[in-house]
């Protein structure tokens, strides 16, 4: 479930065109506060409980943040700059 969680960011990115960041706002301020390691577990679900319906959804937010708290700086910047890669990629500029 984590690694879906994962992909799931990874991909949604490639949905949005923009020339910087995903072209959407509170995706780029998501992504920011899961790689934020100053981003607590609560302030986190907290800011996304509005989309998180149920018990399930809210278990999977908190793991989701969780999988991200375990990870050194190191990771949480590689991923960081992964991510702007992907902005910065042929599929997601405009033409």
């Amino acid at each position: 479930m984590k690694l879906l969680m994962v992909l799931m960011l990874v991909a949604l990115p490639l949905l949005c065109y923009a020339s910087s960041g995903s072209g959407c706002q509170l995706l780029d301020d998501v992504v920011a506060k899961t790689i934020n390691p100053e981003v607590s577990l609560s302030e986190y679900k907290q800011y996304l409980q509005e989309f998180a319906d149920s018990d399930a959804d809210q278990q999977a937010v908190g793991e989701l943040k969780q999988c991200f708290l375990n990870q050194s700086n190191e990771t949480l910047q590689n991923f960081d700059l992964m991510m702007q890669t992907i902005y910065d990629s042929f599929w997601c500029k405009h033409s």
